[in-house]
């Protein structure tokens, strides 16, 4: 303990203030796609087509990408701080939560605002000429007001994306920062698959269909989240107090700063790499439950499998899935050769009898659950590789390359098995774990290479620029897809009966974009010597 100067030099307390920013995202990854898996149950009971799901949908980013919000967010970072940062984006994500939450509820129906929503914004001058408006008319008032509280939702959910990052690089730079990375984002991404198995289970609970109750669930989890970040606060004003630095806010905020950060050629190749893999990835999980839906033989369980009647069986299956995250994740740090390899050999049996689970069920959306966990038990490995010995650069190739492989496996070789429940299962399974190592290998490596790109004080406004383009990337796709799905679709209204192929093509060439940009960013690190092979751990 004598070389302990302050709380992170601290392994196991520096891990806590990790834990509590990875746990605010978890919360805030399951409310995200909290609607995603129960689309259906949202035309059936608040009367939502494809057009007034996706709007909504696509307006969690419109704010961030429009307004600019997430370029002044990445200000008020750096002139207020990571903690204030962090109070705030978590008091605005609970806001927009709660908007959500009441337009899907029975208590909005025939109410002031349901009657105001249904005879306001119908047009929006500009926006309607651009074909970019989040509303248009004769749009649900319902999901008018529901796109209100998710573009503020958005704002909160993509600011505390920044702090947690920025957090991350306070607390772990010159030590396993890329370890800490990847782990906040291995834990963020169990959201995935805890909305995909909780949101249909909520919303059928007990044979009454409420679609309110999932959002509901994902409230609760918000206001943990707010929790969560007060306790960081504290943790993290100790930490100021040991060390006497100020609280990144001495440094007035100068265009030239963003004058700065355009003009490193590395930033934009970080940032377009960024933008084309994970356009590639979150739009796509909208759809890919529907997916799956069109392209695989599934028969809904029956007695003990049928979840309707059998809430345990949810239960059973999302304790596994925590088996699983959790053996494969903690094998990576077990020293005993016997006790690692006996949670590894824990974890891969207990991914079988999930798997097994998931396909008596016959529910794409517990099929698609398995997203993060393979994502789980490599991204300690990965992070820890970068962190002592480098390659980053070269780890995003290989993530675009994964990433091309899944979605071409999904648009030719998925289809062929749709008369054979089994073979087609198990092909999916393969697939989507695979992508959710694919995309482990992003965080792993791409984001603690932005402290090598710009100076440490407009780091923040350097994430805030990177989310912003991204963001373009999350609010563009879900429409194009819905729009190459139409366009390849003519005359099917059947939902389960949809031809993916163009779309998961369209997917497929973004990871080419991506591949083609990760070459030339190795190439221009080793010209300009910027580090991004380098290890990240300096002692």
């Amino acid at each position: 303990m004598s070389n302990i100067k302050t709380l992170r030099d601290s392994a196991g307390i520096r891990w806590t203030a990790l834990l509590l920013l990875a746990l605010s995202m978890f919360c805030a990854y399951i409310f995200v796609d909290i609607l995603s898996p129960i689309k259906d149950l949202m035309q059936s009971q608040r009367g939502w087509d494809s057009t007034a799901f996706g709007t909504m949908q696509g307006s969690e980013t419109f704010l961030n990408v429009f307004v600019f919000f997430l370029i002044f967010a990445g200000i008020i970072l750096d002139k207020m701080g990571v903690r204030f940062t962090a109070l705030l984006s978590g008091a605005v994500m609970l806001v927009g939560a709660l908007i959500d939450w009441y337009a899907v509820s029975d208590s909005f129906v025939g109410s002031g605002l349901d009657t105001w929503f249904t005879n306001n914004l119908n047009y929006i001058p500009g926006f309607d000429e651009l074909g970019v408006s989040p509303f248009y008319e004769g749009m649900p008032s319902s999901a008018k007001f529901a796109a209100v509280g998710f573009m503020i939702f958005g704002c909160g959910c993509e600011m505390a994306g920044i702090t947690v990052s920025r957090g991350i690089v306070k607390w772990f730079k010159g030590r396993e920062m890329a370890l800490a990375m990847g782990s906040e984002m291995a834990l963020a991404r169990l959201g995935v698959a805890t909305c995909m198995i909780f949101s249909p289970f909520f919303a059928k609970f007990g044979g009454n269909i409420d679609v309110s109750r999932s959002v509901a669930f994902s409230v609760v989890l918000m206001c943990i989240a707010m929790i969560m970040f007060i306790t960081y606060f504290f943790m993290d004003k100790k930490l100021d107090s040991q060390t006497g630095e100020a609280e990144e806010k001495d440094d007035p905020f100068k265009l030239s700063d963003l004058g700065a950060i355009l003009s490193s050629s590395g930033f934009w190749l970080v940032s377009l790499l960024c933008v084309l893999y994970y356009s590639a990835i979150f739009p796509f999980q909208k759809y890919a439950v529907n997916m799956l839906q069109c392209n695989l033989s599934l028969t809904p369980g029956e007695g003990f499998w049928n979840s309707e009647t059998n809430p345990t069986v949810t239960f059973i299956q999302y304790g596994l899935m925590l088996v699983v995250a959790a053996c494969s994740f903690t094998s990576n740090f077990s020293k005993n050769k016997a006790m690692k390899y006996g949670l590894m050999l824990a974890a891969v049996v207990a991914l079988v009898v999930y798997c097994y689970m998931g396909y008596m069920r016959g529910t794409a959306e517990t099929i698609f659950a398995v997203f993060p966990l393979l994502a789980v038990a490599i991204t300690p490995i990965l992070g820890s590789y970068v962190d002592h010995k480098g390659k980053a650069a070269t780890m995003l190739i290989l993530g675009s390359l994964l990433l091309i492989g899944c979605h071409l496996t999904f648009a030719f070789v998925l289809p062929l098995f749709k008369g054979n429940a089994v073979a087609g299962v198990i092909v999916a399974y393969t697939t989507i774990l695979v992508l959710g190592a694919s995309f482990s290998l992003v965080p792993a490596s791409l984001w603690p290479s932005v402290p090598k790109l710009v100076d440490q004080k407009i780091i923040g406004s350097a994430y805030a620029l990177i989310f912003w383009i991204q963001n373009i990337g999350l609010w563009l796709f879900p429409l194009l897809i819905g729009k190459v799905l139409d366009a390849s679709n003519p005359g099917v209204t059947d939902p389960l009966k949809f031809d993916y192929t163009n779309p998961l093509l369209m997917l497929a060439s973004l990871g080419v974009a991506a591949f083609i940009i990760g070459l030339i960013l190795k190439v221009v690190d080793k010209k300009k010597n910027i580090g991004l092979e380098l290890p990240n751990i300096t002692e």
